[in-house]
């Protein structure tokens, strides 16, 4: 797990995992209680290192892993109850590398219909693991198949809305470079969306809001919907910026 200044979340996340032997906290430097949280936890680990990215901070993470299996999550994540019995019951076949979750999205504890979060590969043998930064983000690779399970986690981030503001100005500066960076040919058709422009925005509200059913979630919708729509707009805005100061019309 790694963590900044994650003291709304971290305690739901780690009331999860009192089952586990070890929990390593990559901490970049909190300073809102996150440390004091996690000291509550006696298998807990906290080690500081300062944030490069996302794939550096976790393939740290991984050098200090010394079982087989390691699981990885966000501060902000809490494994369903049903995933934990899971857990005990898994097929550990040498075929399978790892491990592959979906998520329910909650806004304050409020579960959605839907989400355009992704499916993440969560657990996986240590051995051939390796974190590679995409765009603002990163993605585990590892040697052998991914089966899926049926648990689920749920995304809860319960930070401020002024810290979310700061993110995702980062998010879109990192998220414009890399699409900007690679060729279309290998991107996927959202994401050749994304690098048009000025699209994303419209058609991210719409799927939300009717694809998802966010519409029906009242207030929990329109927050996520919202967040979406702002943060697409903002990547937008980045990519536009960028080509602007370029001189290039037609990227």
């Amino acid at each position: 797990m790694i963590s900044f200044d994650e003291a709304p979340n971290i305690a739901r996340a780690l009331d999860k995992l009192r089952w586990a032997t070890r929990i390593v906290v990559i901490d970049s430097g909190s300073t809102d209680g996150t440390l004091d949280i996690i000291t509550k936890y006696p298998q807990a680990e906290a080690i500081y290192r300062p944030f490069t990215t996302f794939a550096e901070q976790c393939n740290y993470g991984l050098a200090q892993i010394k079982t087989e299996w390691c699981l990885s999550l966000d501060a902000d994540y809490e494994l369903s109850d049903e995933f934990v019995q899971e857990l005990h019951q898994l097929d550990e076949s040498p075929h399978i590398g790892g491990y592959q979750a979906s998520f329910v999205y909650r806004i304050y504890g409020r579960p959605l219909r839907g989400t355009i979060y992704p499916p993440r590969t969560v657990l996986y043998r240590v051995n051939g693991a390796t974190y590679i930064s995409e765009g603002h983000g990163h993605r585990v690779s590892i040697s052998g198949s991914v089966a899926r399970l049926r648990g689920h986690i749920f995304h809860d981030d319960r930070k401020s809305l002024s810290r979310w503001f700061q993110s995702q100005s980062h998010y879109a500066d990192a998220e414009a470079k890399y699409l900007a960076s690679i060729d279309s040919k290998t991107l996927s058709q959202s994401d050749r969306i994304r690098r048009v422009g000025w699209p994303a925005p419209f058609l991210v509200a719409l799927y939300v809001l009717f694809i998802k059913g966010s519409l029906l979630d009242g207030w929990a919708g329109w927050f996520y919907t919202l967040q979406r729509v702002i943060a697409e707009s903002m990547l937008a805005l980045a990519i536009v910026d960028r080509r602007l100061r370029k001189g290039d019309k037609n990227d």
